[in-house]
């Protein structure tokens, strides 16, 4: 069952509405269904350091994804989601939403990249299918 990990104390978030939208994500998403994944929201200090160790970019984003592909395992995990709240905090106040509804966002992105989309490389694909799914989910 996917799960939100509340790591920080900066900004506070409606964890239940999060747990809820995670449920109805994994109705939506056919790639999701029966799959286990986290969520794990941390402060921007964490994010800064795991883009730094991970990416190389010494500087704090928004999401990180890490897909868990060990073949050798039989598992239903997917990997985690790693989310800065304080920089979903000043995204959500710079675009007018709720703190939940660009977590929601962000939790969306990256559970994209857990099920193996790359925007970078995808000429367009993910972005359209982010943007449909937005619209479905009622978080656009």
């Amino acid at each position: 069952m996917p799960q939100i990990i509340n790591k920080q104390r900066k900004v506070t978030v409606n964890q239940a509405e999060l747990e809820d939208f995670l449920l109805l994500l994994t109705d939506k998403i056919k790639e999701l269904q029966g799959r286990d994944f986290c969520v794990v929201l941390v402060s921007d200090q964490k994010i800064k350091q795991l883009n730094r160790t991970f990416r190389h970019k010494n500087s704090p984003t928004d999401v990180l994804s890490f897909p868990f592909n060990d073949e050798s395992l039989e598992s239903n995990f997917l990997g985690d989601v790693i989310i800065s709240t304080e920089t979903a905090s000043r995204q959500a106040s710079d675009n007018n939403l709720t703190i939940e509804k660009e977590i929601k966002q962000l939790i969306l992105h990256g559970v994209l990249h857990l099920c193996g989309h790359d925007h970078e490389t995808d000429n367009g694909q993910m972005n359209r299918l982010e943007l449909r799914l937005r619209k479905i989910l009622k978080i656009d």
